[in-house]
């Protein structure tokens, strides 16, 4: 069972490192492109996104250190896994997320006081093929996390969509300063502004699911429910009690509390204990350990009358 989990968590692994390494060569190409027309273009919008795209990059590497240590199977000194880096790496492109926002607000508040010149109109299709990108990327992203329930992958995914958002943003903020001539300069820099704040917003999303994972939340309660179904139609499960799951990277973890004959043999209770492991694990595959405690249902029923 520990060789089929491992071998899950080593492909769960690579996948989400395939995705992310996509993401990173394409932040790559746009944040050179973006940086390169801001400039030539004379648009500070189209430059803040240029900087968003290069933290991209920087944070897609973040998330790929973390699905390779997380993908690390337990040993000695980390029986549980390594699977907490996965949420870390999650909280770090949090962290970053909120660097570029404040970077990207400092600098556009100071565009907007100083005069310059607006704007130059190529910027807009440039900017139009960006957000095409970003968006498709995001969705493809996404996709792979969700399948993966990966946090990280999903930080990743939202941190492209932010993207997308900044340069649909930039778009909104040339337009105005073109179609509004002299005098509407800044617009430009206010919609630099906005797409801080956009970032802002994305960060604190992502770092309140991986901090929630971090702190052994418990994650949706229609998998514990699920747990507690398959239990009981295991042979010799008279009801469950107790019923904890925790999610640690890739992996989740069940404490299950299982109420059986109390006048049933301890090897009885044990092979009880190991069918509705065995169960479990055939049900869900995203399960990796299975922690049973057999208890008396009689005694259940008394304390529960007395409680």
């Amino acid at each position: 069972m520990a060789i089929t989990s491992h071998t899950r968590r080593a492909a769960s692994s690579r996948a989400g490192m395939r995705s992310t390494l996509l993401g990173v060569a394409v932040n790559f190409v746009l944040a050179a492109v973006k940086g390169i027309a801001g400039v030539v273009g004379s648009s500070y919008a189209l430059i803040a996104d240029a900087i968003e795209s290069a933290s991209d990059i920087l944070t897609s590497l973040v998330v790929l250190g973390g699905l390779t240590l997380a993908g690390k199977p337990a040993d000695e000194n980390h029986p549980y896994g390594h699977g907490k880096f996965e949420p870390l790496a999650a909280a770090i492109v949090g962290l970053t997320l909120v660097g570029a926002a404040i970077i990207i607000a400092v600098e556009s508040l100071q565009e907007i006081g100083t005069a310059h010149e607006p704007p130059k109109m190529f910027t807009l299709p440039v900017l139009v093929i960006v957000v095409l990108i970003k968006e498709l990327l995001s969705r493809h992203v996404g996709r792979v996390g969700s399948e993966l329930d990966s946090t990280a992958v999903q930080a990743d995914a939202w941190h492209h969509r932010s993207d997308a958002l900044t340069s649909a943003a930039a778009f909104v903020g040339i337009s105005i300063a073109l179609v509004g001539g002299p005098g509407y300069e800044s617009a430009d820099d206010f919609a630099a502004l906005i797409a801080a704040a956009i970032i802002a917003i994305n960060a604190v999303f992502i770092m309140r699911r991986a901090l929630a994972e971090l702190m052994d939340t418990a994650p949706d309660p229609s998998i514990a429910a699920r747990v507690r179904e398959i239990a009981q139609g295991v042979q010799g499960v008279l009801g469950t009690h107790k019923c904890n799951v925790r999610k640690v990277g890739f992996d989740f973890y069940v404490d299950l509390d299982v109420l059986c004959d109390p006048n049933a043999t301890i090897r009885h209770g044990h092979e009880v204990a190991h069918d509705v492991g065995e169960a479990l694990h055939a049900a869900l595959p995203f399960v990796s350990k299975v922690l049973v405690h057999i208890e008396p249902a009689d005694d259940f029923g008394r304390r529960c009358r007395e409680g």
